[in-house]
């Protein structure tokens, strides 16, 4: 911290002209610090400008939580028609609002993550399985990717993670979210908020059947469930054991357990 006061101090100097100089382009010289000669006020200004910015930089890193200057960067990189919607959906989860349920009626559900070949196909062999403990239930169970490439395989580690778990994800092949598996669902399950975002500015008309599955992790305010492509296969595992609280929880949450004559859909088809 005290090189960067040191730096500030320094760049007022040089704005003031209180360093000693040589002649021409030579040095500029105080007891700690040379830099090159800048001649004119104007080449000062320019100086101390640029020296101040770099200074501010350097100052924001050391005070400001990295959690907070992820966040920003998290921001910025959504499209400015984009950025309200993020908004609301993160000071709705910090505000610990009581987050949207699945209808307990709904009998179509869809998971949604980037690519479909980690976490929505994990998903969806979860929930079936969590589905399977109550015979006699009829319901749709897909997974599909925003940015998938249709035909593209589970990744390597969603394979071996999956294994650890009974389930194979071998012959998995990625899917692409379209209009028609969208009108399809009574619930679609998004697995972060850039998934949400993704959806709502695609498809808006579908707000009411758009979900965060992490309302379903158990824990007092939804949570995103990260996409492991960006750590490693233990990041896989944690975040497989995640997904299957989340879709045990959503599954118990339906009145889906009884045979579906006895719990028509919420949605007229």
């Amino acid at each position: 911290m005290s090189g960067i006061f040191d730096n500030l101090a320094y760049s007022t100097l040089v704005l003031l002209g209180k360093t000693h100089s040589g002649q021409g382009h030579g040095l500029f010289f105080d007891d700690r610090f040379p830099v090159p000669h800048l001649g004119s006020g104007r080449v000062r200004t320019r100086f101390l400008v640029g020296n101040l910015r770099e200074t501010a930089i350097a100052w924001a890193k050391k005070i400001v939580p990295g959690s907070l200057i992820r966040e920003v960067r998290r921001y910025r990189r959504f499209k400015k028609s984009e950025r309200p919607t993020y908004l609301r959906l993160r000071i709705m989860n910090q505000l610990g609002l009581r987050p949207r349920r699945v209808p307990p009626g709904a009998r179509s559900f869809v998971f949604v993550c980037f690519g479909n070949i980690m976490r929505s196909p994990m998903s969806e062999a979860f929930f079936k399985e969590a589905i399977a403990r109550y015979p006699g239930i009829g319901v749709k169970i897909v997974s599909a990717g925003l940015n998938a490439t249709p035909g593209t395989p589970a990744h390597p580690w969603a394979i071996a993670a999956a294994q650890e778990f009974g389930i194979s994800l071998a012959g998995h092949r990625a899917a692409l979210l379209t209009r028609a598996i969208v009108d399809e669902a009574d619930a679609i399950l998004a697995m972060d908020f850039q998934n949400q975002v993704d959806l709502l500015s695609r498809y808006p008309d579908a707000a009411g059947r758009c979900f965060l599955l992490g309302a379903y992790s158990g824990t007092a305010r939804p949570i995103e469930i990260q996409d492991p492509f960006y750590g490693d296969l233990g990041e896989t595992r944690r975040c497989y054991r995640l997904l299957q609280t989340c879709t045990q929880n959503l599954a118990e949450s339906l009145d889906a357990i009884r045979p579906q004559d006895t719990a028509p859909s919420s949605r007229a088809r």
